[in-house]
């Protein structure tokens, strides 16, 4: 039998022994409260409400009449003991004046004319930036972030966003996303960090710590509890459509999707959203080996556990495993879950809660562990003692230095795919035609999650801030810098709605200019409604290139877009490529100082961005059978196609890799030894710039099948031209394990290879390494 080393799995706790003491009193302060409560006390905490529910007046821009029904208010809070609130009543954007204002309301009425006098927590999906605040700082999506392959943006943004969501006089964010972005057809790929595990853990700490704090203490009103989303498995649905069924083996779940889950939890994020779709034919709201066993058992969460939206409700509606919503709620709250989003019938939750309760179908003890852990969230925040925060109290709300640092992330993020002859960056006073539906869209920019769920009003709320359009002109001069749009989109809220807008006047205008700006990709869109079923850049957009490609200019292709659309049949021809992904209210700004030469490019591809929908595979896919075509068009191995691989992306200097050493060319099973490698890396161009080092392995042979290879450290470092650095990266013996079909993860001896280079396609410099 082959020898293997079993790693044992630990749970760090909090970042210092104080930390995990006030910890342990707030959770005794906590049940103590909770002993005293009665049981629709108890079971009201448990339930979260949406604030539309509680809400009258109208809601039409510019003037809008919408306050608190305090009636209703009341009967939620006072009569059903209401826990928590969440949402912007209309999916829009408020104003911080606005939110403190309201969420004051429902602490006066929760504190003040209850029996208990427990304040409400409020929550809301503050994504990449304060969403549902007006006027707040408002970043770049996550997979830009992850583009940048720097972690710091990931700190900054949760920083800000956290500072400006307690501005709002709320202490809870729905995030971060920590999905990982296996399906590139997934319509939420965007919100997370892509497909990579080790990057998904390294930039969701960074993340949560900048909610958070480094001590976890949410009780600074600069900070806000995160929320880890969306426990387990939600972004790898076998049709690639939002909530819809996936059928994932255990050793997979622990190996691909739970490590950056397990960083949160290390991390010391205070809640948890659950996953609405299904896993192996059992939803994951009603799986008590998910959310008891391994979430709180073998992982080590003690935080909260909520529901998404309506979850519970689908168990019975949706997945048709239990007869009754009374049946649902059973097996949701049994399963682990502490408070459901109901959202809307919270008084037929109430009460058939209270009943599973007195008829022992869900125990006390279940109960009163639930409401002991919504109160404890509650205690961390220090919402007992200050129910509120407000605005004036946050004088860099939206500050220069906060627009600063959403700049940097998108101008660190965006990603220089193609680039022959070195066209860009674009020749001064030269003329240039900006084409397409994204030139002149802001929620291309943005997508969902920006000032609204869908991401459509972002007109509103965004007046100031430049398209991609205005950007250029302004770095290039109006007068040569021309628009026809050739294609555009409507005002509609869905998103797939283009159509031809003077088609042939665009093509006639491209005759005229030296270069042609191709502004293509998606309009914005979030969850269901941005299923597709078809990979493909739309067809009209298709067309646009096809068409200018006729006229021998110069074109480049800037894309701003959720997932990666397949550009496959026309890609070769284009000049540039440009990948913005949804790089936030400045990333105009930031395509254009990289147009210019102002910026120079150093984001990479957080995923793999494929060729065709038949290759649909991570870059860590496992070995198979070799294809060769035979007309010899394409030479490619097994099912990965890429367009450009996992790690990719150009400059506008040149780098060089070389002297790859390590300190230990085998170490024993078991050894607690560093594994020291280093390279060298030089700047061979003629201007500064900044290289992502990434350092892949291989293991060559064991008892499953292996990756090809995987991705074990990174680090982004600038240098300037001819200057020479040495990177050293450090890992151990247990960086190479792997999870075995006992679900275990294990170390095996053996042979492996390690790989540094600038992509994982680009790994030439290889180290040998055993494990004996």
């Amino acid at each position: 039998m082959k020898k293997t080393l079993v790693i044992m799995a630990t749970v760090l706790g909090f970042a210092s022994g104080l930390t995990a003491q006030n910890n342990d009193e707030m959770n005794k302060k906590a049940a103590g409260i909770v002993s005293k409560m009665t049981l629709a006390e108890k079971v009201g905490q448990t339930a979260q409400i949406s604030i539309d529910l509680v809400c009258k007046g109208t809601d039409t821009p510019p003037t809008s009449t919408l306050q608190l029904d305090l009636e209703k208010l009341r009967e939620a809070i006072v009569e059903y003991h209401i826990g928590s609130i969440l949402n912007s009543p209309n999916t829009r954007a408020r104003t911080p004046e606005w939110w403190t204002k309201t969420v004051e309301q429902i602490q006066s009425v929760a504190m003040k004319e209850t029996r208990v006098k427990i304040p409400v927590i409020y929550g809301l999906d503050q994504i990449h930036g304060a969403t549902y605040t007006a006027g707040s700082t408002m970043f770049p999506q996550e997979i830009t972030v992850a583009a940048s392959w720097n972690p710091v943006h990931a700190r900054k943004m949760g920083e800000i966003t956290a500072y400006e969501t307690r501005a709002s006089n709320v202490p809870w964010t729905f995030s971060p996303v920590l999905d990982l972005g296996l399906d590139p057809r997934f319509p939420r790929q965007y919100e997370g960090f892509g497909e990579d595990p080790y990057v998904g853990a390294i930039f969701g700490r960074e993340l949560i710590k900048g909610y958070e704090g480094d001590d976890n203490n949410i009780g600074n009103p600069h900070k806000v509890a995160a929320c880890m989303k969306h426990f387990l498995g939600y972004s790898a649905p076998i049709s690639g459509k939002d909530r819809t069924p996936a059928y994932i083996p255990d050793n997979v779940l622990r190996e691909y999707h739970v490590p950056a889950f397990q960083a949160a939890i290390d991390a010391g994020v205070h809640t948890v959203m659950i996953n609405s779709g299904i896993i192996n034919n059992m939803p994951v709201h009603a799986s008590y080996e998910l959310l008891t066993t391994l979430l709180r058992e073998e992982m080590g969460f003690q935080g909260m556990i909520v529901t998404d939206w309506k979850d519970i409700n689908k168990l019975y509606s949706r997945d048709k495993m239990v007869p009754s919503i009374k049946e649902a709620i059973k097996v949701g709250i049994n399963a682990g879950i502490d408070m459901s989003m109901i959202p809307i019938a919270y008084k037929e939750y109430c009460r058939l809660l209270t009943e599973l309760v007195n008829e022992g179908q869900v125990p006390m003890s279940r109960l009163d562990d639930a409401a002991t852990r919504v109160i404890a969230l509650k205690l961390k925040l220090n919402l007992f003692d200050v129910p509120n925060t407000y605005r004036e109290n946050y004088p860099e709300f939206n500050s220069k230095a906060y627009q600063q640092a959403s700049y940097d992330a998108a101008a660190d993020g965006i990603t220089l795919l193609k680039n022959e002859g070195n066209v860009l960056p674009l020749k001064k006073g030269a003329k240039i035609l900006v084409a397409g539906p994204n030139a002149v869209s802001k929620r291309s920019l943005n997508g969902g999650w920006t000032f609204s769920w869908q991401g459509e009003k972002i007109d509103e709320f965004a007046s100031q801030y430049h398209n991609l359009l205005d950007a250029i002109q302004l770095k290039f001069g109006k007068e040569n810098v021309s628009y026809v749009p050739g294609v555009s989109y409507t005002n509609e809220t869905k998103w797939d709605t283009e159509h031809k807008d003077k088609f042939d006047e665009a093509i006639a205008a491209a005759k005229n200019v030296d270069y042609i700006v191709l502004c293509l990709g998606e309009n914005s869109y979030c969850e269901k409604p941005g299923d597709l079923n078809d990979l493909y850049l739309n067809e009209l957009q298709t067309e646009l290139a096809q068409e200018m490609f006729k006229l021998n200019k110069k074109v480049i292709l800037v894309l701003s877009e959720g997932r990666p659309r397949l550009i496959s049949k026309f890609s070769s021809k284009l000049d540039a490529i440009i990948q913005t992904y949804l790089p936030g209210v400045y990333g105009a700004d930031a395509l254009a100082d990289i147009l210019a030469g102002d910026v120079n490019p150093s984001g990479k591809l957080p995923y793999t961005y494929p060729a065709f929908p038949n290759s649909l595979v991570p870059y860590y896919h496992k070995y198979a059978e070799e294809q060769v075509n035979t007309d010899a068009a394409y030479n490619y191995e097994g099912d990965y196609n890429f367009e450009y691989p996992f790690g990719y992306g150009l400059s506008y200097t040149t780098f060089a890799y070389s002297n790859p050493r390590i300190n230990k060319a085998e170490l024993p099973l078991g050894s607690n030894e560093d594994i020291l490698i280093s390279i060298d890396v030089t700047n061979t161009g003629n201007r500064e710039g900044k290289e992502v080092v990434q350092l892949y392995s291989s293991d060559l042979y064991a008892s499953l099948v292996p990756d090809v290879k995987r991705l074990r450290r990174f680090e982004k470092v600038t240098l300037k031209a001819g200057e020479t650095k040495t990177i050293t990266f450090k890992l151990n013996v247990n960086d190479l394990s792997f999870i075995n079909l006992d679900n275990k993860r294990v170390v095996e001896p053996g042979d492996f290879v390690f790989q540094i280079g600038s992509s994982s396609d680009n790994t030439g410099n290889k180290i040998a390494f055993a494990i004996k």
